[in-house]
């Protein structure tokens, strides 16, 4: 069988471009309701609870350590059996949990939802979704599948949220989940169903296993956990904490919430930057070279952010790396360990990455904003130098 490919497109594999289409429209629906939606609630549902704040937004924290707790479990049955059931039961799951939501009475019935809103996530967001196309598509055009989905989703937060805020002003946050549940289910459950393709390489548990303990015990792999971790880590607490910080560098509240909304935009210029430079140089080194960008970004913000060209350009320097780790792990992870067991290694790597995303904002937010800020800082050039480390010590091991 002979496959087409034009430059620049998304290649033409028999199903591969529908499927494409279709992982991004459901990570941006995935995204904009089981994660970024939640941020809306906050307020009222605190309101209504009679809690507070924190203890509200501890809910979304526990969504995001479980979907991790869970990933290594849901990467070995995407290697076996692929995403096409998995991946459709999951979006199931996480309509029904958002139904659920919305009926909530106190706190004990919001964090037994939102744990099932983190197997959920782990079942249909971009794990999964990457272990599909890695599996899918051949090294020369995994790249621009990989780009055409998290450039779509990339805009997740930018349609879902000014979206949510209007259904809760309109309607309240319960009917607003109710309908936020209903268009979840019905625009990824068929999607999932009709166009995932691929069954899975069909492996035994105990080849997915070996597979891991290889990984696990080689230095290369916990290069590669330190890099990710550590930016990881950094991207969440600018994510967090930014409008926060500018505020209190002297901005106005609107000022602070338009700079910080540039983000998402620049995640995606971030995207297409790196994966042009993948075809000239070693996405570790690529990757590298952002992340320390990253870190002077982080530096910099306390020092010219008063300003408001001073706060812009910070905010865009740091930004254009915000999207990048979503593209350069499978990236890394397919060149290294092959297709065979990507998913199962995967989760094995995102386990402790996405322990950082979760605790590293409160964490940053003990420290300070003066100490935060120079958190960020090392943990991107930390970032940086494990990648370096990791293209010196020998990017590929050979196909699993």
């Amino acid at each position: 069988m002979i496959v087409r490919v034009r430059p620049g497109c998304v290649p033409e594999v028999p199903g591969g471009r529908r499927m494409v289409l279709a992982l991004a429209i459901t990570q941006t629906a995935g995204y904009g309701v089981l994660y970024y939606a939640f941020s809306v609630f906050i307020t009222p549902m605190a309101r209504e609870l009679r809690t507070g704040v924190p203890q509200v937004t501890g809910a979304i924290t526990l969504a995001v350590l479980v979907s991790g707790l869970v990933a290594p479990l849901i990467g070995g049955r995407l290697d076996r059996r692929g995403g096409r059931g998995l991946m459709t039961a999951g979006s199931a799951l996480g309509a029904t949990a958002v139904l659920a939501w919305s009926q909530v009475q106190d706190l004990v019935q919001l964090y037994i939802v939102c744990a099932v809103l983190g197997v959920a996530s782990a079942m249909t967001l971009y794990e999964a979704a990457f272990a599909v196309i890695v599996a899918w598509f051949d090294g020369a055009r995994r790249p621009r599948a990989l780009l055409a989905v998290t450039i779509v989703a990339g805009f997740a937060s930018t349609v879902f949220l000014p979206l949510t805020g209007f259904l809760v002003e309109r309607y309240g946050w319960r009917a607003a989940l109710v309908v936020l549940a209903v268009l979840y289910g019905a625009v990824t459950v068929p999607l999932h169903w009709s166009a995932v393709r691929g069954s899975g390489t069909g492996g035994r548990p105990a080849a997915s296993r070996a597979a891991v303990r290889a990984a696990l015990g080689e230095r290369p792999f916990w290069l590669l956990v330190l890099a990710f971790l550590t930016q990881t880590g950094a991207v969440a607490v600018m994510g967090v904490l930014l409008v926060t910080y500018l505020i209190g560098l002297g901005h106005p509240p609107v000022f602070a919430a338009a700079v910080a909304g540039l983000l998402g935009v620049l995640s995606v210029t971030g995207r297409v930057v790196t994966t042009g430079l993948q075809s000239r140089f070693p996405v570790a080194l690529v990757a590298a070279a952002v992340f320390a960008l990253q870190g002077l970004a982080a530096v910099l913000l306390p020092l010219v952010g008063r300003g408001q060209w001073g706060a812009v350009s910070a905010v865009v320097l740091f930004g254009l790396g915000f999207g990048v780790a979503t593209i350069a792990r499978p990236a890394l992870l397919a060149e290294r360990y092959g297709t065979a067991a990507f998913a199962a290694v995967s989760g094995a790597l995102t386990l402790p990455v996405t322990v950082s995303k979760a605790l590293a904002p409160p964490a940053a937010a003990l420290l300070g904003f003066p100490l935060a800020m120079g958190a960020v800082a090392l943990c991107c050039l930390a970032g940086a130098a494990a990648l370096v480390a990791y293209d010196r010590r020998g990017r590929t091991r050979g196909p699993a």
